[in-house]
């Protein structure tokens, strides 16, 4: 007799106080920072390979890769806003590199599919 008042106390509660759960909630917050991981990923790789005396062209090729390979699996990757992420990029490589002649254009094979 005990035992069927707690079930039946126990289960009321729960059904009372219960809070709903979602499958992903992605916020605005959150997706910011992980587009800013990523812009300051690509921009650590690029600056540290132009120091070593590589090529442009091959700094460029070898963050790409390095970014892509880091960042491919993660679920916030449908999500990205590529044009913000290349401007984020773009300021970085400015502050941190003082890289001022790349363009957009370049960036176009950083794509997460």
């Amino acid at each position: 007799m005990i035992k069927r008042i707690f079930t039946i106390f126990v289960l009321t509660l729960l059904l009372l106080f219960n809070n709903p759960v979602y499958s992903l909630d992605t916020s605005f917050k959150t997706l910011e920072k992980y587009t800013k991981k990523i812009s300051n990923k690509f921009t650590r790789t690029y600056c540290n390979t132009t120091k070593f005396g590589i090529s442009y062209d091959g700094a460029l090729a070898f963050s790409i890769g390095e970014t892509k390979k880091e960042f491919k699996n993660n679920k916030l990757n449908k999500s990205i806003d590529y044009s913000l992420l290349k401007n984020l990029i773009i300021d970085d490589l400015e502050n941190s590199c003082q890289v001022y002649d790349f363009s957009v254009s370049n960036l176009e094979k950083l794509k997460f599919d």
